[in-house]
């Protein structure tokens, strides 16, 4: 966990800041954005022929993985066009790692925190129900091939990403950010409404694209109100807004909404709990509050 954060969350997405500009930062982000879905997916696919009830398939399958990443981090030394961007301030290890949290800091970049909360408040919606999600296809609903439901989905909804990346350089923030929340919570009304593989379907289509082109949306306009200049200083900012605050909050939120769900007596005698619709009903009213937090921004960003 510590190495991948350093080198996705910190470096990349530093160098991610430093190698856009406003002409193409969503597009950027569109494609940035699909990448670990699509991954997940090459990861299921590509390992399907192994025994995963053997535990030398698990030995294979680490290696695997972590081969190609060791091959993909030496290729990153020839095909990664390093920027010119350079910090003028040459401070100390604690005052540079703190020093998104300082006051004056935060004051200077007030947009900058707002729209972070903004994104703390999209993920914790998503956090809400992810965790309970792929449970909720396969033992709520009995859907067994949930997978035929989740692949095309994630496919589909990848695309979706890529376009309105593209479109967040045409429209801009404001506009994208109402659609792409307009999606997400049109998914989550037919999860709660349907349980027919169909609209299942179409449901979680609509969920993954809102979700996908959301991430999107947010992250082109958090990279482009961050300094150039410092903006290694500021993604760990951006992780307690998009990863912290909501892996804590949302499936608080989601246990909180399930304390009473059906109790099912395991093989081995143990118990599980199965997940209902209320996830998503709860995901909805976390993304009715964003809505506000959008009103905020334009508020203080009149050019979106």
């Amino acid at each position: 966990t510590f190495f991948g954060s350093t080198a996705n969350d910190a470096c990349f997405n530093a160098w991610l800041v430093e190698s856009g500009d406003d002409s193409n930062r969503g597009t950027i982000e569109g494609i940035n954005a699909m990448m670990p879905l699509v991954s997940i997916l090459v990861v299921f696919g590509g390992f399907m022929a192994f025994d995963l009830n053997k535990e030398s398939s698990w030995t294979w399958i680490f290696l695997i993985i972590g081969f190609a990443v060791i091959a993909i981090g030496i290729l990153g030394f020839f095909l990664i066009h390093e920027t010119t961007v350079k910090s003028q301030d040459n401070k100390s290890f604690w005052n540079n790692l703190l020093y998104s949290f300082r006051p004056s800091v935060m004051k200077s970049n007030l947009l900058l925190y707002v729209v972070v909360g903004a994104f703390s408040i999209f993920n914790i919606s998503i956090s809400t129900f992810m965790p309970y999600l792929i449970i909720y296809y396969e033992q709520s609903l009995q859907m067994a091939n949930y997978v035929l439901i989740m692949a095309p989905a994630i496919i589909l909804a990848a695309i979706v990403t890529v376009v309105f990346g593209k479109l967040y350089d045409q429209l801009g923030f404001r506009r994208c950010a109402y659609i792409t929340l307009g999606i997400l919570m049109a998914g989550y009304v037919m999860l709660f409404f349907f349980t027919g593989t169909a609209l299942v379907f179409v449901g979680s289509l609509l969920m993954m694209s809102g979700y996908l082109a959301g991430m999107a949306v947010f992250g082109a306009k958090i990279k482009g109100l961050t300094p150039e200049e410092k903006a290694g200083l500021f993604q760990g900012l951006r992780i307690f807004g998009q990863v912290f605050i909501p892996g804590i909050v949302g499936p608080a939120i989601g246990a909180f909404v399930l304390r009473d769900a059906q109790v099912i007596v395991n093989g081995d005698g143990t118990t599980s709990f199965l997940p209902n619709r209320n996830i998503f009903a709860a995901a909805f009213v976390v993304a009715v509050l964003l809505f506000v937090a959008l009103k905020v921004i334009f508020r203080m960003g009149r050019n979106g």
